[in-house]
C-alpha cells in the first residue's frame, strides 16, 4: 500500500443529490417536495414540537406546580468543613470573602451555615443564615455568630 493508491472504500462515497435542475435530472418539478402544502413552499421551517396539526404534547399535558420568585439560593457549609478549615489555615474568623478566598463560595453566593458535624474552634462566623443547631454549637464553642446582609 502506498500513499498514491490510497483511496475510500467502495461505496462509501456517493453523490449528491443535485435538485431542481430539470426535468431531465429526475429530480425537477417539485424538487422532491411533492405537490402542494406547506412543506412544499419555500421559506417553510416547522414548529418545535409540531405533530402535523394533532394537539401537541406540551399542550396535552396539563400544567402543574409553582416556582417561587422570592426564593433565597444559600450555599450550605456545615460545621466540620468551618473546623477543617480552622485547624487547616488557623483562622480565628470565617466570613464570606474568606470563604470566596478558598475557592468554596462564588462572590455572588449566599452563604448558611448548617449544624452537621462538630465544632471545637472557638470561631467568629459571618454568613447570610445560620440554622438553629449551627448558632448552639458556635457559641457552646465560645464562638460568636453574626449575620450579614
Amino acid at each position: 500500500m502506498n500513499l498514491h493508491s490510497l483511496k475510500p472504500a467502495e461505496g462509501s462515497i456517493r453523490k449528491r443529490k443535485r435538485i431542481g435542475r430539470g426535468q431531465g435530472s429526475g429530480r425537477g418539478g417539485t424538487s422532491t417536495r411533492g405537490h402542494k402544502g406547506a412543506q412544499s413552499r419555500s421559506g417553510y421551517s416547522k414548529k418545535l414540537g409540531f405533530e402535523g396539526g394533532q394537539m401537541p404534547l406540551q399542550r396535552r399535558v396539563p400544567k402543574f406546580g409553582f416556582k417561587n420568585f422570592r426564593r433565597k439560593e444559600y450555599t450550605g457549609i456545615n460545621l466540620e468543613k468551618l473546623q477543617s478549615l480552622a485547624e487547616k489555615y488557623k483562622l480565628k474568623e470565617i466570613s464570606h470573602s474568606k470563604l470566596h478566598e478558598l475557592n468554596l463560595v462564588q462572590k455572588s453566593e449566599k452563604i448558611k451555615i448548617l449544624g452537621r458535624g462538630e465544632l471545637k474552634s472557638k470561631l467568629t462566623v459571618k454568613a447570610h443564615a445560620f440554622s438553629a443547631k449551627a448558632i448552639e454549637a458556635i457559641e457552646s464553642a465560645g464562638g460568636k455568630t453574626e449575620t450579614i446582609s
